[in-house]
């Protein structure tokens, strides 16, 4: 298998998430999409044609593709962990959607067997690697607020029962505002301010049923309400709350410093805006945003040119499985009313250079 060129990749799991993927990932020369694979082996046959792939079939036979070098897993979270192993298994890189692994002990598990057959795993949410906030992590560094101190981040609405085909997932575990949300405020957070430390929560559930678009009633299997302390090992906190009972939709992500607050975009976004209000001005300014607006995809994008140079990716399994501890320990602390620790971990990501470009090929 050549170690240049384009990287060859595969999809598994042809659901809703996947079509914005396909939309990045068949537009870039970096990459070389070769098959989609899901259970439903129509779906995945009708994506394949609809962006030109060549190849289409059930998990079993893509995963068999020697040509293949990166599987892209997109199936539902119970079955992350499962599809990943296989792929490792089947001696491929891999790039999953959020979360990782339903538990952190998966998660271990998934870059355990990544390190003794020397591949990789990285995992969404990329967001972070988008224009809004890789600017901000550039005004960060450059003092923009002074030293940082504490941040708040709030997601709320009435959650997806009303627009998803098929909510109840979001409902099971793995599932929930914490968890469904929760991984794009906490890799935000995480990435701009480092690791967490140690956390303490609430979580409630405000109806033990939900009624789907469709009139169906399903069961609530999570917290739909969940509010957070955070200290991180840098020396700032955070508050931050992750709800689906909310009928009023809010996105809010702030960080404050010794000399300022830098205002956040939507960590589900790719953009901005980003304002920033220093002590004494009487209202926000806006920052330059700059960088790659392009979508869902750019994680494995970097993680593509990252393998061809022998570099660090960015949106990696580590930063993932950190989250992920994160997450769960919140859970642990609202279930238990104390303090839980969470793992150390000291590779915070470096920031893309403001003019690194998805759309270049550079790996020609």
């Amino acid at each position: 298998m050549s170690n240049t060129g384009p990287l060859n990749i595969a999809l598994i799991g042809a659901g809703s998430i996947s079509g914005q993927y396909l939309d990045t990932l068949s537009t870039i020369p970096d990459i070389r999409l070769l098959a989609i694979a899901d259970l439903d082996v129509d779906r995945a046959r009708g994506a394949a044609r609809k962006y030109d792939v060549p190849e289409a079939g059930d998990p079993a036979s893509v995963l068999g593709l020697p040509e293949v070098e990166l599987v892209v897993n997109l199936t539902v979270p119970a079955a992350h962990t499962e599809v990943a192993l296989a792929a490792l298994q089947a001696g491929k890189h891999v790039y999953g959607e959020k979360p990782l692994a339903l538990v952190p002990q998966d998660g271990a598990r998934i870059l355990a067997e990544a390190r003794a057959r020397g591949l990789r795993v990285g995992c969404a949410p990329d967001t972070f690697l988008g224009a809004g906030l890789q600017s901000a992590q550039r005004a960060l560094l450059a003092g923009a607020i002074g030293e940082p101190v504490s941040a708040s981040a709030i997601v709320q609405g009435p959650g997806p029962d009303s627009w998803h085909p098929s909510p109840a997932f979001f409902y099971a575990p793995g599932g929930g505002p914490l968890f469904d949300m929760g991984p794009y405020y906490l890799t935000a957070l995480t990435a701009l301010l480092g690791p967490v430390s140690r956390v303490s929560a609430t979580a409630r559930t405000a109806r033990p049923h939900r009624v789907a678009a469709s009139g169906a009633t399903f069961p609530v299997h999570v917290p739909t309400h969940v509010q957070a302390l955070l200290d991180f090992a840098n020396g700032p906190s955070a508050t931050a709350t992750f709800s689906f009972d909310s009928p009023e939709p809010r996105a809010l992500l702030e960080i404050t410093g010794t000399e300022g607050t830098i205002s956040l975009p939507d960590p589900n976004s790719f953009t901005g805006p980003l304002r920033i209000r220093r002590f004494g001005d009487s209202d926000w300014s806006p920052l330059p945003v700059r960088g790659a607006a392009t979508g869902r995809g750019l994680g494995v994008l970097d993680m593509a040119r990252a393998l061809r140079a022998g570099q660090e990716h960015r949106a990696s399994g580590e930063l993932a499985l950190h989250v992920l501890e994160t997450m769960t320990r919140i859970t642990e602390a609202a279930e238990t009313h104390a303090t839980a620790n969470v793992t150390p971990w000291h590779s915070t990501p470096r920031p893309l250079p403001g003019d690194w470009d998805p759309n270049a090929s550079t790996l020609a």
